[in-house]
C-alpha cells in the first residue's frame, strides 16, 4: 500500500497495541531483574503476538496510518531489546557461548538501521516475509532458550535475522525512497528494471 493510502491518525487500535507493546518492554526489564524468568517467558510471547495481531487489525479495520509502521519498528526495537537484556539477566552464562551468533545480529541491525537513518531521514520500516519469518523464529528461539531446552532454534533465528538485517541493508541502499511493507529486496529490483524499461521506451 502506499504511503497516501494511510491516513494520517497516531490514534488508533494498532498503533495503541504498539504502544502497550513498548510499556510491556518495560516490565519484561522489571521482570528479568527479579529473576521472573517464567512469568518473563510468557509475557514475551504475548507482546511478540500483538506484532502480528496489530499488522491483521489495522488491514481489517482499515487503521493503516502513516504513524503505524515507525511505531511498529520502534515497538520491535524495544521488545528486543527487552529480550535482550532480560536473557543476559537470566541466561547470561549461556549466552556467553553464543557471542559468535549474538554479536553478528545486534551488529547487522545496527547498521540497517542506522544506513536507513541516514539516507531517509527515517527509521527503516521494510516489514519484509525475511523479517516476518525471523520474527517466528526469534519467538521459539527465545522460547527454548529461556526455557532451557535446546539452542540450535536460537542459532538458526540468529542467522536468519543476520540475513534478514542484510537484505534491509540492500534494500535501503536501492530504494530511491523512504517506504513501508517491500515484500523483499527482489521486489525493489522487479521496480528498479520496471522503471529502466519505461524510461527507454519513453526516449524512443
Amino acid at each position: 500500500m502506499k504511503h497516501e493510502e494511510r491516513i494520517d491518525r497516531v490514534v488508533t487500535i494498532p498503533n495503541m497495541i504498539c504502544l502497550f507493546r513498548i510499556l510491556g518492554s518495560i516490565v519484561l526489564v522489571v521482570l528479568a531483574v527479579n529473576g521472573r524468568d517464567q512469568v518473563f517467558l510468557w509475557l514475551f510471547v504475548g507482546l511478540a503476538m500483538s506484532d502480528w495481531v496489530d499488522g491483521k487489525l489495522a488491514i481489517l479495520l482499515n487503521q493503516r496510518s502513516i504513524w503505524g509502521p515507525c511505531l511498529d519498528s520502534w515497538a520491535d526495537a524495544a521488545l528486543y531489546l527487552a529480550l535482550l537484556i532480560g536473557s543476559v539477566l537470566l541466561r547470561g552464562d549461556v549466552l556467553q557461548l553464543e557471542l559468535q551468533w549474538i554479536l553478528p545480529a545486534l551488529a547487522s541491525y545496527a547498521l540497517s538501521t542506522l544506513a536507513g537513518c541516514w539516507k531517509y531521514r527515517r527509521w527503516p520500516s521494510y516489514h519484509t516475509r525475511a523479517a516476518k519469518t525471523s520474527w517466528f523464529l526469534i519467538l521459539v528461539g527465545a522460547g527454548c532458550l529461556l526455557g532451557g531446552w535446546n539452542l540450535w532454534p536460537l542459532r538458526i533465528a540468529l542467522a536468519a535475522v543476520i540475513l534478514t538485517n542484510l537484505e534491509a541493508l540492500l534494500i535501503t541502499t536501492l530504494a530511491p525512497g523512504w517506504r513501508s511493507d517491500v515484500g523483499s529486496v527482489f521486489q525493489i529490483l522487479r521496480e528498479r528494471t520496471q522503471h529502466t524499461v519505461k524510461k527507454k521506451h519513453s526516449h524512443r
